[in-house]
């Protein structure tokens, strides 16, 4: 028996519909990016997704040969730079004892982006001034025994696909019923195309890689990741700091360095979005709506993943991978940033007073460059007391010291001390706690999670 095609003999058509594959590739682009942060998302691409045409543009430049730069003109950047887990500018790094100072990449980057979404604690009372919050996290480095492949997160995100993928069969099935071959066999290729697109792609693995060796007798590696608020304290050793410093995320790929697998499904996405602007006019109503039906529950999948913050989930993996605890990070709030210098320093300077290598005046000086007479003179003060010994730090200003200084000038720096005495004394009653994260012996090896 034959069915009636629904809408049959309606004036009414969906044409454009045939330019979906400009549309939502942004949100698959994002969505295709997290196929190496979940387990089994590669087994699970096979759904009519939208946005054909700038998945094909922008994969298609991973392919690397006359013949593919030819057909998808663009920087062949590697694999890792090209799915968002390299390329990101890291904060400046000043190591307090080895004087190392670099611009650091995409790993020290996503330190710093966690340390923003940590809840700080206060540690300090009412300022004399409070101008722009500040905050120092510490984080302590463990052991780094081993870097190889990086785990995983869990698979409860990637089963939603099953929704758009059971959407995306049922309306192929439906065309197939009225016998609508056009939109069949349009959204049957959309399932094939973008479940082999996600399965090659997903067979790439996710690396850990660092320098794994230093030079004998380094200084340990403890110094300050750098922005113009937040500034992370890392403790450790120097073969441990480098992995966030000069480390990066690899994605080591089949068929280096031309990646030809990559060229052929950006070949045929690029296929697809050519046939659906021509076979979409050609189809019923009813397939033109099944074919817009599988392209938007496609697209809200695609969104849902974009939503989830890949930069996010790479610092989790990245903590998961090095055993990072909870005992191991902590933030500390405070008021300004001249009280955030001291108290970063002072963590810097705990165990290294009588260290020669400790520069502390010209620490201080990297949240506070200001070269003022007053500024000038409360650096000296507390990089003083930064390397003195003595338990009780005294922010004492004599009489010569204050001599050619007016009025104001004198008062401004008894509030700069008084600020400074008070950041030192907030460190003091957090000392237990972090000097057990300087000597608690964590080791970090990666592991599947």
């Amino acid at each position: 028996m034959h069915l009636q095609i629904p809408f049959h003999g309606s004036p009414f058509t969906l044409d454009p519909a045939g330019v979906a594959g400009f549309f939502g590739g942004d949100e698959t682009l994002s969505a295709m990016g997290t196929v190496h942060l979940y387990r089994g998302r590669r087994w699970l691409g096979w759904y009519n997704s939208p946005g054909s045409y700038t998945v094909a543009k922008r994969y298609g430049q991973l392919a690397n040969s006359r013949f593919w730069d030819g057909l998808f003109p663009g920087p062949n950047s590697e694999p890792a730079e090209t799915f968002g887990l390299d390329g990101k500018a890291g904060p400046r790094y000043v190591a307090s004892l080895s004087g190392t100072d670099m611009a650091t990449g995409h790993l020290a980057y996503l330190t710093i982006q966690m340390s923003k979404e940590l809840e700080g604690m206060a540690v300090q009372g009412k300022a004399s001034t409070e101008t722009l919050p500040a905050s120092v996290t510490v984080i302590r480095v463990g052991d780094v025994m081993d870097m190889d492949e990086v785990g995983m997160m869990s698979t409860h995100h990637a089963l939603l696909a099953t929704i758009p993928i059971t959407i995306s069969i049922m309306t192929c099935l439906s065309c197939a019923i009225f016998d609508d071959w056009y939109a069949f066999s349009l959204i049957l290729l959309g399932i094939i195309s973008s479940g082999i697109t996600c399965f090659v792609i997903g067979t790439a693995r996710l690396h850990l890689r660092g320098p794994k060796t230093v030079t004998p007798g380094v200084p340990p590696g403890d110094g300050l990741l750098l922005t113009p608020r937040d500034v992370v304290v890392l403790i450790g050793l120097e073969k441990d700091v480098n992995v966030i410093t000069k480390g990066h995320f690899l994605l080591s790929m089949h068929g280096k360095p031309e990646y030809r697998s990559v060229g052929l499904c950006s070949l045929l996405l690029l296929a697809q979005f050519l046939l659906q602007l021509l076979l979409i006019p050609q189809a019923t109503l009813f397939g033109q709506m099944m074919f817009l039906a599988s392209c938007a529950a496609s697209w809200v999948y695609n969104s849902f993943l974009s939503s989830l913050e890949s930069e996010k989930i790479q610092g989790d993996l990245l903590c998961k991978a090095l055993q990072v605890e909870d005992h191991a990070i902590q933030k500390y709030c405070l008021h300004n940033r001249r009280s955030q210098a001291v108290f970063a320093c002072s963590i810097l300077s705990d165990g290294n007073e009588t260290n020669e290598d400790f520069d502390a005046e010209r620490m201080l000086s990297l949240f506070v460059p200001n070269k003022t007479r007053v500024w000038n003179l409360w650096r000296k003060k507390v990089a003083a007391q930064l390397k003195s010994a003595c338990p009780d730090k005294i922010f004492h200003v004599t009489a010569e010291e204050k001599e050619g200084l007016c009025e104001e000038q004198s008062t401004l720096l008894e509030t700069f001390l008084d600020d400074a005495d008070r950041a030192i004394k907030a460190y003091y009653e957090h000392a237990r706690y972090l000097c057990s994260i300087r000597n608690s012996p964590i080791r970090w090896e990666p592991k599947d999670v």
